[in-house]
């Protein structure tokens, strides 16, 4: 791969991930601080009817409820600090499961609340997903890592069905499907395209790999990355020229570029 193409394709992926950096850790912020207070309410209000029921009943809901907080506030500030320094701090690898688990429904429903749209939200936890994912540094042999493509890939003129038959594409050029192939065969990676979450979480059952790059649009990535954690998942937003759902693109090159940064080469055993 050309070093300038690929510094350049670099320099704006993480271009890209800064722009979200913001809508992440703003909604972060908010999400926890609204958890925070509602754990405090659960504490405060009922604190006089418990200690009719036991003196030490307070203190114990106490401990419950501080400790929770202390653990929202840890994992909030090694997301943070993460995203910010760019590598795994404060044990921030556990909490990438908090943020896929609990945040990002709670950020998606505060997002709403103060009139951010879902699909910024979601788009802003994908980069910041991959960015964790990246910082981790983990690289793995190219029969355990899948692409995994959406359906909408294909052209919507082709009579040829590549759902659990992918190697019926004809490479004809008249969708990005044929050209992945061969990123694919290069690589030595394996590939399949699924027509949703169900037949999504099928081929991940049956092919068992230990690293996925998933091409999709926001909703399908965000609920992917939930669906498959803890496998790690780096995502690539497709392109909508015609619309959702038909006719879609996605760029060769970055598919390209995440397959240089977490594929083994041969000398890496």
């Amino acid at each position: 791969m050309d070093d300038n193409l690929y510094s350049k394709l670099r320099g704006k992926i993480q271009s890209e991930v800064s722009v979200k950096k913001r809508i992440f850790i703003s909604l972060l912020l908010v999400s926890s601080t609204f958890i925070i207070i509602f754990l405090l309410f659960f504490w405060l209000i009922p604190v006089i009817g418990l200690s009719n029921i036991h003196p030490i009943a307070p203190i114990l809901l106490g401990i419950f409820v501080f400790s929770i907080i202390l653990l929202v506030l840890w994992s909030s500030s090694s997301l943070i600090l993460s995203i910010l320094l760019k590598r795994p701090v404060l044990f921030s690898r556990k909490t990438r499961g908090l943020a896929i688990k609990l945040f990002l429904p709670l950020m998606t429903f505060v997002g709403e609340i103060l009139g951010v749209p879902k699909e910024k939200v979601r788009a802003s936890f994908i980069n910041i997903n991959n960015e964790m994912v990246l910082n981790e540094g983990n690289r793995y042999a190219p029969n355990r890592v899948l692409i995994l493509l959406p359906h909408c890939l294909q052209n919507s003129r082709c009579n040829n069905r590549l759902t659990y038959h992918i190697e019926n594409c004809k490479r004809c050029g008249k969708c990005p499907v044929g050209d992945l192939l061969k990123l694919r065969d290069d690589y030595g990676v394996k590939m399949a395209i699924a027509t949703g979450g169900t037949i999504a979480r099928r081929i991940v059952v049956e092919n068992r790999p230990e690293f996925i790059i998933a091409v999709a649009c926001e909703k399908d990535l965000a609920s992917g990355i939930q669906d498959t954690y803890p496998l790690p998942v780096f995502g690539i937003l497709n392109v909508r020229p015609c619309g959702p759902c038909i006719d879609t693109l996605v760029s060769i090159e970055k598919v390209r570029w995440a397959l240089e940064m977490f594929v083994k080469k041969h000398h890496e055993g």
